[in-house]
Formats: structure tokens, C-alpha cells, sequence
């Protein structure tokens, strides 16, 4: 797999959200702005470019009966770096976020990309995965936060989009809107997905017969 399909494979075809549904906690706390979503996965971002690049550093140096603890205390050391320095740096929307930024330690997508790839990989091709990962993550954290934000407030980034005189929808606002945006965000992925496979197949049968014709006219 070259570095391309490593980025793609992370931001949408192996996407943490859209794909294997991990990540719930997050997606579905600070999600209630386009904003709070972008920050929460700016800081996952950051942690999984920092975990997976010294995973993949010291990866010979980790006896493999206590790789796991020795994973998490490397992403837990990059949590605790990230949550001091918005603290110190964005205060606002580190009493936004609140106990979601400590909560990346436990983030099932971090630790599963160090031991699935940055612990088998090189420390240049584990950077990708995680900036592919991350920058998926955080896609999928903008657009429920962007959805849930526009219809329920009639704002995108605290900007207004439909005027002052737009009624809040407080259904979407509240934690129920969060699975009912969802639900349909993953609908359409799906539907994204199934026409993306057809193409895929349509291109692959109209390969096949042209090369079969091909062979057919040079027997001839």
C-alpha cells in the first residue's frame, strides 16, 4: 500500500466514525458546534501523531508481553501534554471540552492504530496513517458538529446562516440530536460508499471486456 492509499485509508475508507463507530464518546459529547468539534480533533490529531511516531521509534525496544500498557502510557503522556496546553493557551475551550480531552487516553482508534500499524511500520509511513486518521476523525466531528450546530441554531462556526429570526431547534441541540444526526450522517455514507463500489465494478467489467476484445482481434 503506497502512502496515498495509507492517507485515504485512514480519512474515509477505514474512517474511525463512519467505518468501525469508534470514537462514540467525543462524537457525540462535543458535537454540539462546528467548533467544539474542530478543537476536539485537533487535539486527537496531535496525540496520534505523537503516539505513533515514538511507537514506531521504539517499537524494537518494547517486549511484546507488555506492549500494551507501554502504548498506553506513550499516549497518555501526549494527552497530558495536549490538556496542559490548551489550558494554558485556549482556556475557553478547554472548560468546553472539559473531561473529553483526559478521555483521549482511552480513545479505542488511537491505541488500536499503534499496535495495528505503527508498531509494523516505519516512523515516516506511521505519520501518514495518523494524519489520515486524525484529519478523518476530525471530519466526521465538523460535519455532525456543522449539522447538528446549523439546524438547531441556524449557525455555522457562530456565524448566522438563516437570520436572526431562525427558531432553535432544541431537539438537535440536546444529546438525542446528536444519534439522529448521526444516523443520517451514516446514511449517506453508506449510499456514498455503495455508488463509489458500482463505479468501481462498472470500471473493473468495461477493463475486462476491453481487454478481452483486444485479445480477440490480435487472434484474428
Amino acid at each position: 500500500m503506497d502512502r496515498s492509499e495509507v492517507f485515504m485509508d485512514g480519512f474515509w475508507h477505514n474512517n474511525t466514525i463512519f467505518a468501525q463507530l469508534l470514537g462514540m464518546c467525543p462524537l457525540l459529547g462535543v458535537t454540539t458546534s462546528a467548533e467544539n468539534g474542530f478543537w476536539m480533533g485537533a487535539a486527537t490529531v496531535l496525540v496520534l501523531l505523537g503516539s505513533n511516531l515514538v511507537v514506531s521509534l521504539v517499537r524494537g525496544m518494547i517486549p511484546k508481553n507488555v506492549r500494551i500498557p507501554a502504548y498506553i502510557t506513550i499516549i497518555a503522556a501526549f494527552v497530558t501534554v495536549v490538556d496542559m496546553a490548551m489550558n494554558a493557551w485556549m482556556h475557553e475551550m478547554y472548560l468546553t471540552l472539559g473531561l473529553f480531552i483526559p478521555l483521549i487516553v482511552v480513545n479505542c482508534a488511537i491505541l488500536g492504530r499503534a499496535e495495528a500499524f505503527a508498531s509494523k511500520n516505519t516512523a515516516f509511513d506511521s505519520v501518514i496513517d495518523a494524519i489520515g486518521i486524525g484529519a478523518g476523525f476530525t471530519f466526521a466531528l465538523v460535519l455532525l458538529g456543522g449539522v447538528r450546530e446549523v439546524l438547531g441554531q441556524g449557525e455555522l462556526f457562530g456565524f448566522s446562516v438563516f437570520g436572526e429570526g431562525y427558531p432553535d431547534v432544541l431537539m438537535l441541540i440536546l444529546p438525542p440530536g446528536a444519534f439522529i444526526a448521526l444516523g443520517f450522517i451514516l446514511a449517506g455514507v453508506n449510499l456514498i460508499n455503495r455508488s463509489l463500489q458500482h463505479r468501481r465494478e462498472a470500471r473493473k467489467d468495461a477493463l475486462s471486456v476491453g481487454s478481452e476484445d483486444k485479445i480477440a482481434v490480435e487472434a484474428l
